[in-house]
């Protein structure tokens, strides 16, 4: 586990525990880095994932605040803008891989469009079914190019391919598109998630880019539309 992980661990379980009450300050960052012996920046990452799940927000020129208890949450739901991967949102013992397919090949028109390459570059064709606690959960079809993410392997796809672009390749991801809509049901979502020719979908179409403006990422990911909402939390900061 990354040292802001740990990090976002126990001040979530600060929140939790009721150390840190809704709508009170939590330590300033100086003093959190100070606390757990980390630099300024490892504790912004943190708190940023925190803000993103509605634990805490920030208010321009005053600190950090505990938001308390959001009604509407649920423990499958994903934040919108986040950039964890799903193994690091439900736990790595709670998520197991299914590889469909895992291939190079030269991508559609479409494809290529979406990852500013041409037809004639090599890109990974990657189709996984994630498993959590052993049910059917998401369908993953997705599509990244052999030069940025070089020596991928089935081994990697079965566990975190964000963590190992993170952690081997020292990718960095600099931001992400993502549309989110309903959509009908395909035959490999009837196949792989139980839906049905009538079950509402919901898709998550995204590109990835990296630091450098590269798209690394183009991706569909689909759910049933009752095991997986995702959220997004605004705060007012004028």
């Amino acid at each position: 586990m990354l040292k802001y992980q740990v990090i976002s661990n126990e001040i979530r379980k600060r929140i939790t525990t009721g150390q840190y009450q809704p709508k009170t300050m939590i330590p300033d960052q100086k003093q959190l880095a100070a606390e757990f012996g980390v630099s300024m920046i490892t504790i912004k990452k943190a708190l940023d994932g925190l803000a993103r799940e509605g634990l805490i927000y920030k208010k321009s020129g005053l600190g950090t605040f505990v938001l308390g208890k959001i009604p509407l949450g649920d423990k499958y739901d994903s934040p919108a803008n986040a950039f964890d991967g799903l193994s690091s949102q439900q736990g790595k013992g709670q998520i197991s891989t299914e590889v469909i397919k895992f291939a190079p090949v030269f991508p559609s028109l479409v494809v290529a469009e979406k990852l500013d390459c041409t037809v004639s570059d090599t890109v990974y064709e990657i189709v996984r079914l994630r498993r959590l606690n052993g049910a059917p959960f998401i369908l993953e079809h997705t599509f990244m190019p052999v030069r940025l993410v070089k020596n991928l392997t089935e081994d990697v796809i079965k566990k975190s391919i964000y963590q190992y672009m993170h952690k081997q390749l020292h990718l960095k991801f600099g931001g992400a598109y993502r549309k989110i809509h309903a959509a009908i049901a395909t035959p490999y979502d009837i196949k792989y998630l139980g839906a049905d020719k009538q079950t509402p979908m919901l898709e998550v179409e995204q590109v990835v880019w990296l630091e450098n403006g590269d798209n690394v990422e183009y991706s569909k990911s689909r759910n049933l539309y009752n095991r997986r909402s995702y959220t997004v939390i605004d705060v007012n900061d004028f």
